[in-house]
Parts: C-alpha cells; sequence; structure tokens
C-alpha cells in the first residue's frame, strides 16, 4: 500500500528578488511498513525533503500525498494532529529539555495528545524500557551519555505509537559504538511495523535501510534497493 507519494516537487526560497532552488522535479512513493534512507552531501536538499514530509514545511510546485489524502486537503489543526498523532521525530541534536528528567522528556507529546494524563506515566515508561532505559527514568539529559540521551529522543519519538518515523542524522553527534545501538534500536521498530525514513550523509548508516534514494543538487541521481545489510546484532542496547 502506497503511504507517501510525490509528484514533480519542488521548493524554492525567495530572498527578496533572489531565487534559491532546493529541490527541483522530485518523485518517488513509499510503501507503509518500507524503511527508506534520504542520503546526500550537504546542501543536496534531503533535509528540506524531509521537513516537507514530516509536514514541517510545504513544496513550492508539485503535490505530496500522505497516508491517502494531499497535504493542501490538510487543514492546520489536521497537520497539527498529524505531526503529533502519526509522526515520530529523531534529530541530530536529540533536542531534550535540560531541566527535565528523560521520563518528562518523553511525556512531551502526550501533553497535545487527546490521551487523559493518567496513562502518561505508564506509557513513557514503557516507551524508555523498549529503548533499554528504564533504569534512567528520572535522570536529566546532562547525566546521560551522548547515546543514551538520542534513545531519550527515540523514546519520545515512539510514545505516541506514531505510524512513520523521520530520523535526520540520528547518528551525526554519536561515537560508532552508540550510533550502531541507535541503528539497532531504529532496525527493530522497522521490523515492528514502523514506516522509517532516515536522511544522513554517510553511505554505511544509509545502508541499513532496504532502499537508498541519493539526492544531488536537489534532483534525484538514483533509487536502489540495498542488496547487502549491515549486521546489527553485535550492538546491544
Amino acid at each position: 500500500m502506497t503511504f507517501i507519494e510525490i509528484k514533480n516537487l519542488e521548493k524554492t526560497y525567495y530572498d527578496t528578488s533572489v531565487a534559491t532552488y532546493v529541490l527541483r522535479g522530485i518523485d518517488f512513493s513509499i510503501k507503509k511498513g518500507e524503511f527508506v534512507s534520504i542520503m546526500g552531501p550537504s546542501g543536496s536538499g534531503k533535509s528540506t525533503l524531509l521537513h516537507i514530509l514530516g509536514f514541517l514545511d510545504k513544496q513550492t510546485v508539485g503535490t505530496y500525498s500522505f497516508d491517502g489524502k494531499f497535504i493542501n486537503e490538510y487543514s492546520d489543526d489536521d497537520i497539527a494532529h498529524v505531526r503529533n498523532e502519526k509522526m515520530g521525530f529523531i534529530f541530530q541534536t536529540f533536542n531534550l529539555l535540560p531541566r527535565m528528567s528523560a521520563l518528562d522528556n518523553v511525556k512531551i507529546p502526550l501533553l497535545y495528545s487527546n490521551i487523559e494524563d493518567k496513562f502518561w506515566n505508564k506509557m513513557a515508561t514503557e516507551a524508555l524500557e523498549s529503548v533499554g532505559l528504564g533504569h534512567r527514568l528520572n535522570y536529566d539529559p546532562a547525566k546521560l551519555s551522548g547515546g543514551e540521551r538520542q534513545r531519550v529522543a527515540i523514546a519520545r519519538a515512539l510514545v505516541n505509537k506514531p505510524s512513520v518515523i523521520f530520523a535526520d542524522e540520528p547518528t551525526g553527534n554519536l561515537d560508532s559504538e552508540s550510533g550502531g545501538q541507535v541503528m539497532k534500536i531504529i532496525m527493530d521498530l522497522h521490523k515492528k511495523g514502523h514506516t522509517i525514513i532516515l536522511v544522513t550523509h554517510e553511505s554505511y548508516t544509509a545502508e541499513y535501510a532496504d532502499r537508498v534514494i541519493r539526492v544531488n543538487d536537489g534532483k534525484i541521481s538514483s533509487d536502489e534497493k540495498v542488496t547487502q545489510k549491515i549486521n546489527i546484532n553485535k550492538f546491544k542496547k
């Protein structure tokens, strides 16, 4: 089943009379349950593309269909609801609130949901346990390693049980061991049925996916299946 589909997508930024063309004629579709990497060098347009897919920005030209509905058919309230209920986001910089515990950071998406607050602690605890941090519930980010902070961010992305997880350079600030642990968690999420869209400039990270879409100068240069998957079993949570 086609979950995400974009056609002839373009993104242009205007500064007074100067136009900067970031994306040019992008076409692809993603099925529900796929794990897709969007790979390209810095400045290629891959992060802008992720922001459009995650309803954080809008295209200038072209169409974007998410879960059977075009983005221009969503109201602002619909967009906010979809982002909170159906999408989870993992960023390179973690984006954790420093004065809140791991548990409270993970509960943040629930503040904007329709879920009764009496369930929040249980849901956040389960999310942290799923990434191997059940023993770090009351730690604030300063007391956690970089890998642990990213796992808290993953738990936060998971707490609303989203349909799709967007990961923007999730291992960019981590050493190889911590990065491998994070990618193992993302692989496990994919095996549980989550659609994963990963943005990276690193080929060894991209190849955890089933498919790699390469972007250069705002255009797709290739869209290929990964034939040799990386062994993730050496990494522990």
